[in-house]
């Protein structure tokens, strides 16, 4: 009795221990990969789907690229030879619709070569050709013995076209004459063909000369006195003080030189162009920037300065820089620092005169009481001005008081006797930046003892 119970456990251990491996087998089950079938179609729907991502994206570009060229030929297109395409345009359409309302015998005939045809049998044209149809179905024409039927829109429908996808239709809309005419219409719409080196523009110059005569004769009332001084032709530098927290004295010198020098001063627009040397941080503002620019004002460096006196051009320096247009109203009029003096050595390397002048009314356009610097490199501008509207009453207290201004010319100053070589001696450099500095500022002692009155002079 006890071997055989012995044997009985032991053979019963076995069946126990490969119980184990079965109870986990429905788990292996559950796990099973999926059939070799399923993966290859899913590898070829995804190298299907990435074979024509590319496809899309280089149609896309392409016509990224199409738009983009068509936008440049039309900017350089010709207003006058838009219009006479327009006009030949609509002109061929016209003749077109006339032709297609007139009958078919009395359309013009039109000689186009005719390949030779073979003889045909008259048994075989007979069978081959379809009933006739109605009077009232079709229009019949003649020429010479040959006779023509046009099925009418109610006669036999017409073969759909084929298909177009949503890039055929692009393309199609991106080559029509129509929207080349109109981009180039608004592309040239108050602009000129073409400016210069530096950006000006002369038809936005004289769109905005009414506004700047009206700066200039009715708000600031300005005077201007010693025009004289100014040559007429020939390069030449005026060296003026800045002043005013928005620099509205360069472009009110411009105006006083068109005005005054031309037509004997009787506000002619005969007067030579004055381009200006403006701060950096003008460009960086948007709007004044461009418009500045194309009014005439020039990034101000010295590359810039010498290529526009190479072409004989008459140009204006505010040697004070930002530190003029930032001084208090406690300071006006006491002229800064007038840098290392490069406009002395711009003017000896070239051989030009200098002509000093003195702006007063500007300093009380817009009155500085305080400035804040902290907020002036996430702003991109030198300061933030505080006048006393600014910016209590927000953009509107930038608006610039109806001051008197006086605009005095001095005498030239000719550095010709120096020699291009005296640009690299320092201490005359100097005393020669003193001397125009001191001119300056004796002008500006003398007009501003004289005014009684800030709003009437």
């Amino acid at each position: 009795m006890t071997t055989r119970s012995k044997k009985t456990t032991a053979s019963a251990k076995p069946r126990a221990r490969a119980s184990k491996p079965a109870a986990s087998k429905p788990k292996v089950a559950e796990a099973a990969p999926a059939p070799a079938a399923t993966k290859r179609e899913a590898k070829r729907a995804r190298r299907a789907d990435l074979a024509a991502e590319p496809a899309v994206v280089a149609q896309i570009r392409e016509l990224e690229a199409q738009l983009d060229r068509l936008i440049d030929e039309a900017s350089r297109h010709d207003l006058s030879s838009l219009d006479a395409e327009d006009d030949e345009t609509s002109h061929e359409e016209a003749e077109f619709d006339a032709e297609a309302t007139l009958p078919v015998a009395q359309v013009p005939h039109r000689a186009t070569p005719v390949a030779p045809k073979a003889a045909v049998q008259p048994e075989a044209v007979a069978a081959a050709a379809p009933a006739p149809a109605p009077a009232s179905a079709s229009m019949i024409g003649s020429f010479g013995d040959t006779q023509v039927s046009l099925p009418s829109a109610h006669g036999s429908a017409a073969v759909p076209p084929a298909p177009e996808s949503v890039f055929d239709t692009a393309r199609e809309l991106l080559s029509s004459d129509f929207y080349l005419r109109k981009w180039g219409r608004l592309a040239m719409r108050g602009r000129s063909e073409e400016v210069d080196d530096f950006g000006f523009d002369p038809i936005y110059d004289a769109k905005l000369k009414p506004m700047l005569d009206f700066l200039y004769t009715k708000y600031f009332r300005v005077e201007t006195y010693g025009i004289g001084s100014v040559p007429t032709s020939g390069r030449c530098v005026l060296v003026a003080n800045h002043s005013g927290t928005l620099p509205l004295d360069g472009v009110m010198l411009k105006t006083a030189v068109k005005r005054e020098q031309g037509d004997g001063g009787a506000g002619g627009a005969n007067g030579r162009d004055v381009r200006w040397l403006t701060e950096d941080f003008i460009y960086h503002m948007p709007f004044l920037g461009g418009a500045m620019n194309r009014l005439g004002a020039v990034r101000a460096c010295q590359e810039n300065a010498e290529r526009l006196l190479a072409k004989e051009s008459l140009v204006a320096v505010f040697p004070e820089g930002v530190k003029g247009i930032g001084k208090l109203f406690s300071d006006r009029y006491r002229l800064q620092r007038f840098g290392r003096g490069g406009f002395i050595k711009l003017c000896l390397r070239t051989g030009t005169p200098i002509v000093p002048v003195a702006v007063m009314g500007a300093e009380e356009t817009n009155p500085l009481l305080f400035k804040i610097e902290h907020l002036s490199k996430a702003l991109g501008v030198p300061y933030v001005p505080v006048t006393p509207t600014f910016p209590l009453l927000g953009p509107l207290g930038l608006l610039p008081a109806p001051t008197k201004w006086r605009i005095q010319f001095g005498e030239p100053l000719d550095l010709s006797a120096h020699g291009p070589e005296a640009a690299d001696d320092e201490i005359l450099v100097g005393k020669l930046a003193e001397r125009v500095r001191a001119a300056i500022q004796g002008m500006l002692d003398r007009v501003v003892g004289s005014r009684k009155s800030v709003f009437f002079g």
